[in-house]
């Protein structure tokens, strides 16, 4: 049962929240300062105290950081109740943002194997959910997530929340109710994380977290990690349980790993069988059966690079590109083809009105999921919490919303309408429908969620409008970059329309369209401090095949 404030002082509300609740740590990314501040030794808080002494330290001046409240809780043996976020304060992932206090403190997090850390979005018991949003203000999930079961049972030990874009709706995780993610590599100028999974690479990138769940719906989990140089892995749609995950775009939401190696992504997927386990409380889940069916029809090893086909797709080479990415991008094709692997261009045609489709059908399911949030059956209540009708919908959601979320549910809202969804809403879907015939194409593997070809039409040329018989060149991997340029600058995105921040994703959609698999793996251009992320994109359910290629590409990189 959720318990809402509507009525309360912040101070009843702790009160109220220190008596028998669960330990809930919240730890929000953002940028490591090594002279005041080592994010490894704040680890251990479970050690600092493990009864509540009834004091509230919630007010800190602000010059004062983070750590120094740490620094004084722990001499005094209290527990952390009520910090301050400063959002642009040089401070480790493992700044505290909110801790409740129990008798029976949990174990120190850092003595278990693999440490976790949990998108704002993935509901945890003991921890807040809040989606960086003020609508939720510190909502306790009476349930866990599946995903984040599945890793306490395979020896995960969850660290805290990371910070996002609220609602999952951005590309640079500014949309946050606790103020911007800053991207651990800046150097002077504050440099965005991306978005909307910023905090969980910023988390994995500082070494804070061994591994972090994030959601990818456009890019979300890949285009963080190519700004802060970990891996960003975003699953076949179906593989991994979306129960418990805080719904922006249902046909788009996938669950995505970032960890800083291909290796502990594969560890945890593969190596211990997650990828085979049907969730029954996620309806998206794919079922056993079709798990064991698509195992069957796909390999799952990867043969030698001169026996891979690597596709370059045309239409990805946009003017907007920055010129060191597309050097990037060439310099890592031409050592993959050094190395044996076949290098070819490859025409996705549909390409060019994936990003409209996207940003007409994610908000349409946006408009629709957050519908719910209106102060009565979710959210907090604004000033006037007595109120009726209309003016309590729209005061909680005019005020707990942030400018972004309203943008999208307005969009969303307009496409599904009588007089645009025909030429909208309806498009679109088709757009969807003609960027996944395209992938179709020109991967080598059949998707194995379709019904076996029940005749050769392979002497039907001319009917099927193909240049040959053997059709467009097919490949097994798609190599692009996942951005089209290197992370921006915080206060030059003050300046940016929206429309700007949607173009970042132009790479990155179309596999969330066609529910592809994909990687984003960093590559470090020489004379630069700033990584790039190259893309690799795998036929659905070819996942195995795909961590695996992107692990050859960072050995070929490497060397």
């Amino acid at each position: 049962m959720t318990v809402e404030f509507p009525h309360h002082t912040t101070a009843e509300r702790e009160r109220f929240c220190c008596k028998g609740r669960r330990t809930r740590t919240e730890l929000f990314g953002s940028q490591r300062s090594q002279d005041n501040y080592d994010g490894r030794n704040a680890a251990p808080l479970g050690k600092m105290a493990r009864k509540w002494k009834g004091k509230i330290i919630s007010q800190v001046t602000e010059p004062a950081t983070l750590h120094c409240v740490v620094t004084s809780c722990a001499a005094e043996r209290l527990q952390p109740l009520c910090f301050p976020r400063y959002a642009a304060e040089p401070i480790s992932y493992k700044a505290i943002a909110d801790k409740y206090c129990i008798d029976d403190a949990t174990s120190n997090p850092t003595d278990t194997k693999l440490r976790l850390a949990v998108k704002d979005n993935i509901a945890t018991t003991g921890l807040p959910t809040q989606c960086a949003s003020g609508i939720l203000g510190t909502h306790a999930s009476p349930f866990e997530a599946t995903i984040v079961k599945q890793l306490r049972a395979r020896g995960a030990s969850v660290v805290g929340k990371t910070n996002m874009d609220e609602f999952g709706m951005g590309s640079y995780s500014t949309n946050s109710v606790h103020g911007a993610v800053l991207n651990p590599l800046s150097e002077g100028e504050r440099l965005s994380a991306g978005g909307s999974s910023g905090g969980s690479a910023v988390a994995v990138r500082l070494g804070d977290a061994d591994i972090a769940l994030g959601t990818d719906t456009g890019g979300s989990v890949r285009l963080p990690a190519a700004y802060t140089g970990v891996v960003g892995y975003k699953p076949s749609y179906g593989l991994l349980s979306r129960f418990g995950v805080v719904p922006y775009a249902n046909s788009l939401d996938t669950v995505g790993i970032l960890a800083n190696d291909v290796a502990a992504i594969q560890d945890v997927v593969f190596n211990t069988g997650l990828h085979m386990e049907h969730d029954p409380n996620d309806p998206t889940s794919l079922g056993s059966k079709t798990r064991q069916r698509c195992a069957k029809a796909l390999p799952s090893q990867l043969p030698p690079l001169r026996d891979v086909t690597i596709g370059i797709p045309a239409e990805y080479n946009i003017e907007e590109l920055d010129p060191a990415v597309r050097e990037a991008w060439a310099s890592t094709a031409a050592k993959l083809e050094a190395q044996g692997a076949r290098i070819v261009s490859v025409s996705l045609p549909s390409t060019k009105e994936a990003l409209c489709a996207y940003y007409v059908l994610a908000p349409a399911e946006a408009s629709s999921n957050l519908a719910k949030y209106d102060g009565v059956r979710y959210g907090v209540r604004g000033e006037n919490g007595d109120a009726a009708g209309d003016t309590l919908y729209s005061e909680a959601r005019g005020s707990g919303f942030g400018e972004e979320v309203k943008r999208r549910i307005l969009l969303g809202t307009y496409s599904l309408s009588s007089e645009a969804i025909d030429n909208y809403f309806i498009q679109a879907q088709k757009v969807r429908r003609r960027v996944q015939q395209d992938f179709d194409k020109i991967f080598s593997l059949e998707n194995p969620l379709y019904e076996p070809r029940q005749f050769d039409l392979s002497d039907m040329s001319a009917d099927l409008e193909l240049a040959d018989k053997r059709g467009p060149v097919q490949v097994d991997f798609l190599l692009c970059p996942t951005a089209p340029s290197f992370p921006p600058k915080l206060k030059d995105l003050e300046a940016k329309s929206s429309v700007d921040a949607y173009t970042n994703d132009v790479f990155t959609v179309p596999a969330s369209l066609a529910g592809l698999p994909a990687v984003s793996v960093p590559v470090w251009p020489e004379q630069s401090r700033l990584p790039v992320g190259m893309q690799l994109i795998a036929q659905y359910w070819d996942d195995q095949r795909l961590l695996s290629m992107a692990s050859k590409l960072t050995e070929v990189m490497s060397s």
